[in-house]
């Protein structure tokens, strides 16, 4: 959706070049989906299919305009929830895109969030012929300069996933050592050696063993396990506040 404020829409080019920008929002979803081919868990995300002009027929990332008496957080949680049916638990500021050939007139600055969505809530998801998820590595051609985007989140994505605590936020409440495993694996794009990884784990404090156990295997069912530390992104994480201003999006 193009946001145009009641200012711009009777404004000639020149005056438009003139006026101050549009404020809007939009929002990158991750979540663990199997792949089709292999069945392994793989990111993906969900894309909205532009139904009007510019980029008609492409497809883009969720978003749409700043309400005058709305929060940022409350404006990208309000499109997600319009757009996909999603209220995910894990909702962050990424990044402000404002570049200044970002869109046809009138300039149109973006405040982008991104979303990380365990399995269940990911089920939970509204798609139809205008809102479906795509392979994250896999989106082709979007509208604008979403492809920019989504390569900026991945490479953050990626980033936290080797110091934060970030990979919890596509878990459940609890979970095997080898889920854990796959969601690094999956958004690292890499195999990683099972042993090594369990050695890495004891030094984390924050990873507690419970006396349960995941049931339903052919083998010797695993332990399961919970985080006990601080997830990232949940309501008052404070925003992160760098600014991209070589990128822009459209929403």
């Amino acid at each position: 959706m193009v946001y145009q404020h009641p200012a711009h829409r009777y404004a000639n080019v020149s005056e438009r070049a003139r006026q101050p920008p549009a404020l809007a929002i939009s929002t990158v979803i991750f979540a663990l989906r199997p792949d089709p081919e292999t069945g392994r868990p793989a990111l993906w995300l969900p894309l909205v299919r532009r139904i009007r002009e510019p980029f008609r027929g492409l497809w883009a990332l969720p978003g749409g305009p700043l309400g005058a008496r709305e929060s940022l957080q409350e404006a990208a949680a309000g499109n997600l929830a319009a757009t996909t049916g999603l209220a995910p638990k894990y909702l962050e500021q990424l990044y402000a895109f404002g570049g200044t050939d970002r869109s046809p007139s009138p300039r149109v600055v973006s405040i982008v969030y991104w979303a990380l969505v365990q399995p269940d809530e990911a089920a939970l998801s509204r798609e139809d012929e205008n809102v479906r998820w795509f392979p994250a590595a896999a989106v082709g051609e979007l509208a604008f300069d979403h492809n920019e985007v989504v390569e900026y989140a991945l490479w953050r994505l990626r980033n936290r996933m080797e110091y934060g605590s970030i990979a919890y936020a596509f878990l459940g409440d609890t979970f095997t050592l080898a889920q854990l495993r796959e969601v690094y694996e999956a958004v690292l794009g890499r195999g990683l050696e099972p042993a090594n990884f369990r050695r890495q784990l004891r030094a984390d404090t924050n990873i507690e063993a419970t006396d349960q156990f995941l049931q339903g295997g052919r083998h010797r069912p695993p332990r399961l396990y919970r985080y006990t530390g601080v997830l990232p992104g949940g309501p008052g994480t404070p925003a992160d506040t760098h600014a991209h201003t070589n990128r822009a999006t459209e929403h």
